[in-house]
């Protein structure tokens, strides 16, 4: 023989190895990428939602205030005092809002007071585009940005002075410098995940008003395809390639206060870096396991060469010494043996790598820090009991005061809390209970077979058990919780999550630290137990 049967048998098995490494390392990297892009994207949509949702408060409560001073300065708007009462009001105004400025006008466009006072326009005639707006509209306005006479760009947010008669005075108004520091720069900040993540914020037009790189304010991006989702109202996600031709994972919100679109994104290339890592690791350890394999298949291939030449010998000579089928069949048999040590060889390897396999799939279904199960795997669940009529409630909660855990200890012992709630959720629910980060410091407990009476329970043995336990930090943490049960709230899985998160808004809204339980609007407005 040109090639022993030693060696051949070495190669078949050798290639089988390799192969079945290759297979196993490629189709774990590839279910281990689209994981993380899949919940990369899901994450940036959540942040931007949430920063969303936060803007779109920031802006009303502004509305707000601007109404309190309206309703504060329109009594003396005929006194012959009312310079002074206007420049304490704006002063006011601008120290607890942190307006860059704000101006008292009347309806012919006169300026009356500023403040800071130093910016002089006292009796100037109002120049500015939102401004005229303002005027034009008579009606409560979040202007679209625009360049000041000072040549910044600038918001400019009003509401309108009217007097008990119902008639049109002038108006109150702030501004918001875009490209200095302000209020709405505070709120959107640095992004939460210190991962390669950054935030911009585009207005209706789809020109950009925030961005970390402030060089970036005032482009426009109206034919990127996340801008034009949002721009049409739309939350959601996307991996898309952005201005600069990179790959990039976003999630975006609308902001309904100013027609705004806030989208959080990641480099593609940064979020999947972990993966390549994880091949890495994958690969290393592989090796010892490959050197034993390789080792027992040398030892194999002998066995099994010996008995084979042996069988082909007596197929040589079976016409001459007549051996006889029975004596054949054993030795069949015997050989058979033999490969079958092999095939076992290959069953363990299959069996290693498959581990592997199933490693990547548990992590891509639970959360690496707090070893929950993840926001996707969550949904699974969600449609699964809904496709099947369950009736299960939700409670989504959220560490009260958080941020104040991180900016005092450290994101060190932030982690630590994190997981000392997850441990003490497990706790408090039944074995067949799901416990979820849902993201951030917000978490989920899927009740099946549970209403909501039995929910509220659930949520107010897990609250007094943390306010009465030291957390990691060194005092205990307090949570807020909001309570749905479906099908009795909603007949959707969204609608659910939606109405848990408004009843988690009322608690936090309501003074903190309690479980709030969703109850149908009366007279128009929602009650809670």
């Amino acid at each position: 023989m040109k090639l022993s049967l030693k060696h051949l048998i070495l190669f078949v098995a050798l290639l089988a190895v390799v192969l079945t490494l290759f297979s196993s390392i490629s189709s774990g990297y590839k279910v281990n990428q689209e994981s993380i892009v899949n919940t990369t994207l899901d994450t940036n949509q959540a942040y931007a939602e949430k920063l969303a949702d936060m803007t779109d408060i920031f802006l009303t409560r502004t509305l707000d205030a601007l109404e309190i001073s309206a309703e504060n300065i329109v009594m003396y708007w005929n006194d012959e005092n009312r310079e002074e009462r206007f420049l304490k009001e704006a002063k006011r105004l601008r120290e607890i809002n942190e307006f860059n400025s704000v101006a008292v006008v009347d309806k012919s466009g006169i300026i009356l007071a500023t403040s800071p006072r130093a910016l002089d326009l006292k009796g100037e005639r109002v120049t500015s585009e939102g401004g005229r707006a303002a005027l034009r509209e008579k009606r409560p306005m979040i202007s679209k940005p625009y360049y000041s006479i000072t040549d910044r760009l600038i918001i400019f947010i009003s509401y309108p002075v009217i007097d008990s008669a119902g008639n049109y005075l002038g108006l109150i108004g702030g501004t918001i410098y875009l490209e200095e520091e302000n209020r709405l720069n505070d709120l959107l900040g640095d992004h939460f995940y210190q991962d390669g993540s950054y935030v911009y914020v585009v207005d209706e037009e789809g020109r950009i008003i925030y961005h970390e790189d402030v060089e970036r304010i005032n482009d426009t991006a109206p034919d990127n395809p996340v801008v034009k989702e949002v721009m049409h109202g739309k939350n959601g996600h996307a991996r898309i390639y952005n201005s600069k031709n990179i790959d990039m994972l976003a999630g975006y919100a609308y902001v309904p206060a100013a027609n705004w679109g806030i989208v959080s994104q990641r480099p593609t290339e940064e979020a999947l870096a972990s993966s390549n890592n994880m091949v890495k690791e994958m690969i290393m350890k592989s090796l010892p396991f490959l050197i034993v394999s390789v080792l027992i298949i040398l030892f194999l291939s002998s066995l099994i060469a010996s008995p084979l030449q042996r069988l082909a010998s007596y197929a040589n000579s079976s016409t001459d010494n007549q051996i006889d089928d029975e004596a054949e069949i054993r030795k069949v048999s015997a050989w058979y043996f033999e490969a079958i040590e092999l095939k076992t060889a290959l069953v363990k390897s299959i069996q290693y790598f498959q581990d592997k396999v199933n490693y990547f799939m548990y992590q891509a279904t639970t959360d690496p820090l707090t070893k929950l199960t993840n926001r996707r795997t969550m949904n699974n669940y969600l449609k699964t009991w809904s496709d099947n009529a369950t009736l299960f409630s939700v409670i989504l909660l959220d560490i009260d005061h958080f941020k104040r855990v991180n900016d005092t200890y450290g994101h060190a012992v932030g982690d630590d809390v994190l997981k000392y709630l997850a441990k003490e959720m497990k706790h408090a629910v039944r074995k067949d209970d799901i416990c979820c980060r849902y993201g951030g410091e917000e978490f989920v407990l899927l009740l099946p077979e549970m209403d909501a009476t039995a929910a509220y329970k659930v949520a107010e043995r897990l609250r007094m058990k943390l306010e009465e336990t030291v957390s990691p930090s060194g005092k205990p943490i307090t949570i807020s919780a909001g309570i749905a049960t479906y099908p009795v709230h909603s007949k959707s899985t969204e609608g659910i999550i939606k109405l848990a998160d408004d009843a988690l808004y009322i608690a936090k809204r309501t003074g903190r630290n309690k479980a709030v339980v969703h109850s149908p609007p009366k007279n128009g407005k929602q009650t809670t137990t």
